[in-house]
Formats: C-alpha cells, structure tokens, sequence
C-alpha cells in the first residue's frame, strides 16, 4: 500500500490499484462514536446498530474504510451480548459501497462482493433498516459464522455473528437504525472492544 502523495489523492495497490484502506479499529465510546457518524456522514454509507440492542447487548467497537478527505466507503459497528441459545455472541453490523470488499473478506469470502445467485430465492431473514422492510439472504461462509446480506440505501448490509447459532437474532424481526441519520447519543451502551475487531489491523480494503 502506498499512501496518497504528489501525484495520486488516494492509496494505491501495487496489484488493485486504488484501493480504500481499512483504518484502525476505534474503542466504543461516543466520543469515537461521534468522529465514526462524521466520516460516514462526508462518504454517504450508512452506520447501522441494532436498536433496541437485544437484551443484555453492548456496542463493542467500531472501524471504517476510506479517509479523511472523502470519508467511510464502508463501515463496521460491532456489538457483543448473549446468544439466544446460551453463550456469548458477537455481531459485526458492516455497510459497505460495492466492489470495496470488506465485509467479504471478514467473512471469509472469495471475492469483493457475495457473489452472483446470493438473493436467489426467497429471503432468509427481513429486517426493518431505517423503517423499511429489507430482505436478506443466508451466505455459507462456513461452520463457525452465520452471514447474511442485503441492500439498503445503495450500499450492501452485511451481518456476520459468531457463533453459527446466533444466526437466529435475524429471525426476530431485528430493527436496525442508521446513526448517520440520527444520533442515540447517551442512549447506548457501551462494552469492552470486541476481540474479533481489536485483531484487526490497518490493510487495504
């Protein structure tokens, strides 16, 4: 990766040409919060929490690919609480412009999207974004996640949980607000950074 100089405005692959970089993970906090919203707000991609948060959930961290001058091309909260069939569970919330690759990639996925066929059939789960009824689809990403993917606000909306078994939150008629829209503010609580998002580090997206 080289960062933007004299002659190129954004970072550059050797082997993909501009890319956006996946800058490091920020805690959970609403000061982080607040500078999160701004950079979302400047490249038009939605900031999606689950809210309510189900029983027992806290906001666990969040990321973000782009930069400074022209704001998040994708961005990721992260939240953690129990499974609904026991244990502990963590949910990565991502929204993403097409082609960025991000959310594939922390699925484990080949390729920058989900793939052609992936909304073949009927919807697996229907969440309500922003007030409006919005199907998604059950990805294989193999044993250890459950993935789903949709599309709202001209971006893909991914869920990725850990474990599979977690999965089943999506079938409870999950609401998910866009806080680019509107702050919650106080309203949310916050919890210790996820693992999953604190081994993250700075890479190309």
């Amino acid at each position: 990766m080289r960062a933007p100089n004299l002659w190129s405005s954004s970072w550059q692959c050797e082997a993909h040409g501009p890319v956006s970089p996946l800058q490091p993970v920020v805690k959970p906090n609403l000061d982080c919060l607040e500078t999160e919203r701004a950079l979302a707000a400047r490249g038009s991609t939605p900031l999606w929490i689950p809210w309510p948060l189900p029983a027992g959930w806290v906001v666990t961290g969040f990321a973000h690919a782009g930069d400074e001058r022209s704001g998040a091309v994708a961005t990721i909260l992260g939240c953690s609480g129990p499974a609904p069939l026991g244990g502990p569970a963590d949910m990565l919330l991502i929204a993403e412009t097409p082609g960025v690759g991000l959310a594939a990639r922390l699925a484990g996925l080949p390729g920058p999207d989900p793939g052609d066929g992936f909304d073949d059939g009927p919807a697996h789960a229907k969440v309500d974004a922003a007030g409006h009824p919005t199907p998604m689809w059950s990805v294989d990403a193999g044993p250890e996640s459950a993935v789903f993917v949709g599309e709202a606000k001209a971006a893909w909306m991914w869920a990725l949980l850990w474990p599979a078994a977690a999965g089943v939150l999506m079938l409870e008629n999950l609401g998910l607000h866009d806080l680019v829209v509107r702050s919650l503010g106080a309203d949310i609580p916050f919890g210790a950074l996820m693992p999953r998002l604190s081994a993250l580090r700075a890479s190309e997206a």
